[in-house]
């Protein structure tokens, strides 16, 4: 990313109006500040989410928190602290009895609803601005450096399978995973029968090893965007509680009824391999939004799917200590012996894997689908982070106390939640008294503390106008009697310091 000339375009709409609320059905009860992103830089994205926003396609909502009728705190799990709950192991055992045994169980799972893709774009439509013909000039002397992605050495292209479900993915998975690349660790010397030689390993660990680094070979001499699949076990020391990886990889027996790989494919700009599968995508998206949110045959049409799921303001970008996949948003694709039943949309991030959407057939509405994926994307967070070391947290999205049926992001633990005034984030265990007194609540206990971030001359804030570059002062200089220095302190007191500073912001 260093040495990328990239910038952020987006139009602000302020939060006025009211639209229909997705979790509490209030008409008129939801309220958020939106942003249209023409293009966004990761590194822009990650301080926007940490500052509570969020995108749909390539609008960017942040809820008026004391406004709004379902108030959504964005949550973050500590994915190398995570440990699987009772009911999670649980959950895997059931996908385990699945792909070995091809036992679909009945009824509906635990329940878990899974979020309805926001619609709150629709009222906007952005203006005709292309980035490409975007002058630049001098940026330097009215723009600090962007800021460049903290250090994240490369990932395995694999990708660290054991998060993969993206956002909720996991739909019918089956588990048995060929995989290519995936690297076993070395075991340690000195525990076998000869001192100086590392202990015997089970045959059937070794033919499951190779077979995946055959398969990984073969995807990525065939050009397919990476298979993700669990990282072999090392061997387990005594009295080590075992890992989420282990519980994973248990789930996925070699000798098996069912076989799930699942492949990352990016979707912007969109590889061939999502091309290739963006039929089949859409067929299992317009069932679930069918059968899960009881939406009419019409309304799951190609363009939602596509401006909602597939559109995405950022674009591909690659450090030399980042992910070999590079960052941007992805599609995770789970293909159950040959067909896509589930898939998972996502975004690899600076310093998180930040969940978007899930959707799958719903054949496989049994199967605990949305804490499944979640256990996945965790451990794929985690094998990321062995070569990214900053890449360690996974965000679910937004946490909404006041709607029961969301409250199980809550179970992934240790997880926090962002205080809504400070941006600041707060152990979830401090949050939950303050939730269940009031809707909306203020997590940071010192009644000092306020924005460290927020911006204090909104005259540096830059704008786009007539495709040059200017910070907001100069733009006001030359539109004399310009009536929008409200709008526009609004607008960077939202988005911080650090951003009003890099993003364009699109004056007419």
């Amino acid at each position: 990313m260093a040495g990328n000339k990239s910038y952020t375009i987006v139009e602000y709409f302020g939060g006025d109006d009211g639209y229909r609320c997705g979790y509490c059905k209030n008409e008129k009860g939801n309220f958020s500040h939106g942003m249209w992103s023409h293009t966004m830089t990761v590194q822009d994205y990650q301080d926007l989410i940490d500052r509570g926003w969020r995108r749909s396609g390539k609008y960017v909502y942040k809820p008026i928190m004391n406004k709004t009728c379902c108030p959504q705190y964005t949550i973050r799990c500590h994915a190398l602290k995570f440990q699987p709950s009772k009911s999670h192991k649980k959950i895997l055992k059931k996908m385990s009895k699945f792909v070995s045994k091809g036992e679909l169980p009945t009824g509906q799972g635990d329940g878990e609803p899974m979020e309805s893709v926001c619609e709150e774009a629709g009222p906007h439509e952005p203006s005709k601005v292309c980035p490409a013909e975007v002058k630049y000039p001098a940026v330097t002397d009215i723009q600090k450096e962007v800021a460049e992605c903290p250090a994240i050495t490369e990932v395995q292209k694999e990708v660290g399978d054991a998060a993969s479900t993206a956002s909720e993915t996991s739909g019918k998975d089956p588990v048995s995973v060929p995989d290519g690349r995936t690297t076993a660790t070395a075991p340690k010397p000195g525990m076998g029968a000869d001192p100086g030689r590392p202990p015997c390993r089970k045959a059937k660990d070794l033919r499951k090893e190779r077979r995946l680094q055959k398969e990984q070979m073969r995807q990525h001499g065939d050009g397919v965007s990476s298979v993700v699949s669990p990282t072999p076990p090392s061997p387990t020391q005594t009295n080590q509680p075992k890992t989420l990886e282990d519980f994973i990889n248990e789930s996925l027996p070699d000798n098996s009824s069912h076989c799930l790989e699942v492949r990352l494919v990016r979707s912007n700009p969109p590889s061939p391999q999502f091309r290739a599968s963006f039929d089949a995508s859409y067929q299992v998206y317009k069932l679930y939004q069918m059968a899960i949110h009881k939406d009419p045959p019409d309304k799951p049409s190609e363009s939602q799917f596509r401006r909602f799921l597939c559109d995405s303001p950022l674009e591909a970008e690659y450090s030399p200590d980042g992910p070999e996949v590079g960052y941007g948003s992805f599609h995770q694709q789970y293909w159950l012996d040959g067909r896509i039943v589930a898939v998972g949309v996502i975004d690899i991030l600076p310093t998180c894997v930040s969940s978007v959407y899930l959707y799958y057939h719903p054949d496989f509405a049994s199967m605990s689908l949305g804490s499944y994926s979640a256990l996945r994307e965790i451990a794929f967070t985690r094998q990321l982070q062995k070569q990214s070391p900053k890449l360690s947290y996974y965000y679910l999205g937004f946490y909404i106390h006041s709607c029961p049926k969301m409250r199980y992001k809550g179970q992934y633990r240790p997880s926090d939640l962002l205080c809504p005034e400070t941006y600041v984030w707060i152990p979830i265990e401090r949050c939950l008294p303050q939730l269940e007194n009031s809707r909306y609540a203020r997590f940071n206990q010192d009644p000092d503390a306020g924005d460290a971030r927020v911006l204090k001359d909104v005259g540096r804030a830059l704008v786009l106008y007539r495709r040059a570059v200017m910070p907001y002062a100069a733009y006001s200089r030359k539109r004399k009697g310009s009536s929008d220095e409200t709008e526009v302190q609004q607008y960077a007191g939202l988005v911080g310091q650090d951003c009003a500073e890099r993003i364009l912001l699109y004056r007419s």
